[in-house]
């Protein structure tokens, strides 16, 4: 049948092809230890003055930045590079809802899962769309205010609560969020305990969040990096007001980025960076030591990954990920 779809023309340009620990995406209950195939292509919805990755999200030169991939090569590269997913991200997905939808399919029949890196910022009908096909999200919450999105992103923040509340349930995507904590804009005690109350009662308590410390980029260079005190106190507030796993990333804190019973306090995934060390889940992924429940979605536990760029090459017949 004759696709009559009319869709970008950054249907099969990609770029920023690297394979990553899927705890860099970052997801730290879903497959952790496994490695991802990242990739995007260019443009965003919203207009993050901190973001950073603004070389491909900003982009005005997509030819000379992207190659061809097709969805079925993209399936195979996963295959062949042991991936066990493949992430959606480096700019929005939701930019190029058709060809993120196409891949994941062509991936999901040869069993690799698919993984949103997204900022959730999407209207209804190609939410559906879009979600029907992955298995796992982050969702970039960027603030939780207006005041932050309009000013500082150029959008609002009811779509993305409507976005996180539609995943959590609505969906069978495994769900996490991540905040950029930067100082003085989104970083108050007050703002935090509202955020994490409101996942807390909303979405569930379960859903993991991650608070990731921001750098100096793109149209935010006056800012002063995070420090890692905050992180560590930000992350108290969050599990003070009802969240039961929370992390903390962009720093090396062995504490905060290691998973914990929320029954016992024992140890139960130990990351060093995005190294994994002591693994206390049993087979049902339950926690060793009480037998607690850990939400997730768990195999026996993998292998270290580092992340690497992939090289891409062509030939006169056609473009390829070799």
């Amino acid at each position: 049948m004759q696709d009559n779809r009319i869709v970008l023309t950054t249907w099969g340009r990609s770029s920023g092809f690297c394979v990553d620990p899927i705890e860099k995406k970052p997801l730290n209950h879903f497959l952790p230890g496994t490695p991802v195939l990242s990739f995007g292509t260019a443009g965003c919805n919203l207009a993050c003055q901190f973001c950073q990755n603004w070389s491909m999200s900003k982009s005005r030169e997509m030819d000379s930045l992207a190659h061809h991939a097709d969805p079925e090569q993209l399936a195979d590269a996963c295959i062949r590079l042991g991936c066990r997913s493949i992430a959606y991200t480096y700019n929005d997905p939701v930019i190029f809802l058709e060809y993120a939808v196409d891949v994941a399919r062509a991936a999901r029949e040869k069993g690799i899962k698919s993984v949103a890196v997204t900022a959730g910022y999407v209207q209804r009908e190609p939410r559906a769309a879009f979600f029907t096909e992955m298995d796992a999200a982050n969702v970039d919450l960027k603030a939780f205010s207006e005041r932050f999105y309009r000013k500082i992103c150029g959008g609002h923040l009811a779509p993305v609560l409507e976005t996180l509340q539609y995943i959590a349930h609505e969906t069978n995507v495994w769900l996490e969020l991540t905040t950029l904590l930067i100082p003085g804009e989104n970083d108050s005690t007050a703002e935090l305990e509202a955020m994490s109350g409101w996942i807390a009662e909303n979405l569930s308590r379960d859903v993991p969040l991650h608070l990731t410390a921001f750098h100096p980029d793109y149209r935010m260079m006056d800012k002063h990096p995070t420090q890692p005190a905050m992180l560590v106190k930000a992350r108290e507030i969050a599990m003070a007001s009802g969240l039961r796993f929370v992390y903390t990333g962009n720093i090396r804190d062995k504490q905060g980025a290691s998973t914990w019973c929320p029954d016992c306090d024992s140890l139960l995934i130990e990351r060093d960076g995005y190294e994994l060390g002591t693994w206390n889940l049993d087979s049902s992924y339950a926690c060793l030591s009480c037998g607690a429940s850990i939400p997730g979605r768990f195999e026996a536990k993998a292998g270290n990954w580092g992340s690497r760029r992939l090289p891409v090459r062509f030939n006169t017949e056609e473009q390829q990920i070799n």
